[in-house]
């Protein structure tokens, strides 16, 4: 759900974007309007619209007046290239500079990643067939999407987020819900 210190507006963007990766806002669908993130969130329908119009600057979704919000064609595409180039920037580049401070080369480098990987997901150390031994094919596997499939409400057919439900709400200093 949403999480303290960060800025509602780039975690709702941010949960749009989850949806378009893993398929359930496929592309030219209709994507929730800042009215229902707003109504489902309980924040000001204003950060749930500066949340969207991020996605429309980088076109991402894009408005048909008096229809609603689509997801673009190719967004998809656009939002996993830049997660993977910003996965590089967080996680591969300060990698490479520890590997180089502790003087592991490339090679050295794929095997401790690659052993690594099969230590924790139980999958065979080696490469598959026609990789080479110093490629490393490391997959990520996306952030937790803002409404996890297996806790969600039911949907309605105009948006694939949920309606909340009495458990989802929190109480507040005064013992009501929010």
């Amino acid at each position: 759900m949403i999480e303290e210190g960060r800025a509602l507006f780039l975690q709702i963007a941010e949960g749009i974007e989850d949806s378009i990766l893993d398929g359930s806002l496929p592309e030219e669908t209709r994507a929730p309007s800042t009215n229902e993130l707003a109504a489902f969130y309980r924040i000001n329908p204003a950060t749930a619209a500066k949340g969207v119009g991020l996605l429309v600057d980088k076109g991402v979704i894009y408005k048909q007046r008096g229809i609603g919000m689509f997801v673009a064609t190719g967004a998809r595409a656009a939002v996993l290239a830049e997660r993977r180039a910003a996965f590089a920037d967080r996680f591969v580049d300060p990698l490479l500079a520890e590997a180089r401070s502790l003087g592991l080369g490339p090679d050295e480098l794929a095997v401790l990643v690659r052993d690594r990987a099969a230590s924790v997901s139980g999958a065979a150390a080696a490469p598959p067939s026609g990789v080479p031994t110093s490629a490393v094919g490391v997959t990520t596997a996306n952030a937790a999407p803002l409404i996890p499939a297996a806790t969600a409400a039911p949907t309605s057919p105009a948006t694939p987020f949920p309606t909340p439900t009495p458990s989802q709400t929190t109480p507040d200093s005064f013992g009501g819900a929010r």
